[in-house]
């Protein structure tokens, strides 16, 4: 745990140092922000003590500033060749790219906490729904631990960084839109099969306030998916 926690800084610090997590934060705030006050279906067009709208659309704005921060973290270092640096510390290949993953989904964590005045101001202005609140936070961070994950597997399958943000997108979308689309146009086993696979079903079902093991189990596979398979292609590298 020693040696995840060093890296997990390491990379935290390194995304404060080179202005990323600045840019993600100023960004992911704006959007978020203007979106759910301002513009569209804002909390005050809808007339309730709801931040669905927040939700939604940080459900989408995670989906393509979460590629932006995973492509550089093997990529980066399998260009300038630190990964190999790394590697013959004693740290095993799994330490990495778990502190890695950890030191990512901290800076998403970081930038949902700063939402929070969010919760407080509609707290002032209504009577909110704390479980669903809560929910909804929950699935935002079991949506971005899932693309976190993928997007580490597509930073550690090439040495280009633009490569690695295209190839962590391409494979979420099929689980963002794809898969649900899929859905829409089959029915039977099939259908329920895109269903199962579709990340806003399950992510609409726990931000509704219902957290169910399906979902918790779908999210947790994802993750240990992608890391498993950055893993692998890390050791086939050192192999190589």
């Amino acid at each position: 745990m020693q040696a995840i926690w060093v890296i997990t800084k390491r990379e935290l610090n390194s995304f404060f140092d080179s202005l990323i997590a600045y840019i993600m934060l100023v960004l992911f705030l704006g959007f978020s922000g203007f979106f759910t006050w301002l513009f569209g279906s804002d909390v005050f067009l809808v007339g309730q003590a709801s931040l669905q709208s927040f939700f939604s659309i940080a459900y989408w704005s995670l989906f393509f500033f979460i590629p932006a921060l995973t492509m550089r973290l093997l990529a980066e270092e399998n260009k300038t060749g630190t990964i190999e640096l790394l590697l013959t510390k004693a740290v095993t290949d799994r330490q990495v790219v778990i502190g890695k993953f950890l030191s990512t989904l901290l800076l998403v964590g970081i930038a949902l906490l700063f939402t929070l005045p969010y919760v407080i101001t509609l707290a002032n202005i209504g009577t909110i729904d704390t479980g669903a609140i809560a929910c909804g936070y929950l699935g935002l961070l079991l949506m971005s631990a899932s693309y976190i994950s993928i997007g580490l597997y597509a930073s550690s399958i090439t040495n280009n960084q633009i490569v690695a943000f295209l190839a962590a997108l391409f494979i979420g979308l099929f689980f963002h839109i794809i898969f649900d689309a899929l859905a829409s146009n089959f029915t039977g086993w099939l259908g329920s099969v895109f269903s199962t696979l579709s990340m806003s079903d399950h992510f609409d079902s726990i931000s509704r306030g219902v957290v169910d093991t399906r979902d918790l189990i779908y999210f947790l596979s994802i993750v240990a998916v992608g890391l498993l398979l950055a893993e692998l292609s890390l050791t086939k590298r050192n192999l190589d």
